[in-house]
């Protein structure tokens, strides 16, 4: 069930989402200071290729200070936003019962956005 609910998701603009996520992330990674955003933007694009059956787990340094302090700047810089929009479709998604799966995968996506910076995938 979790690689045709991967292949809708990729379908029903899974891709669209992976890709931006993707030249967004590369643009960033042009500067040196942007490695980092860019990093987590990557991993963005990873989680949205295929999200069912991933789950976000902290990491053994997510407590750490250049965690947080990452974080933090994360959220003043204004990623925040991703989360509002990936809550936003995850509302509109759950309006039917075919699409709660998606919504729940989109505020999976709205966890990881508010803090990626100490996160991993399994």
């Amino acid at each position: 069930m979790k690689f045709i609910g991967n292949i809708l998701w990729l379908l029903l603009g899974g891709f669209l989402v992976a890709a931006g996520y993707l030249i967004v992330g590369l643009l960033f990674c042009i500067t040196i200071i942007g490695i980092p955003f860019g990093l987590q933007l990557m991993k963005f694009a990873i989680f949205s290729l295929w999200p069912f059956g991933t789950e976000v787990k902290d990491s053994a340094d997510s407590s750490g200070c250049l965690s947080i302090g990452m974080n933090v700047l994360w959220l003043l810089m204004g990623w925040w936003e991703i989360a509002a929009v990936h809550v936003f479709f995850g509302i509109i998604c759950c309006v039917t019962v075919i699409g709660i799966p998606f919504g729940v995968q989109h505020f999976k996506m709205a966890i990881l956005s508010l803090a990626p910076f100490g996160k991993t995938f399994s």
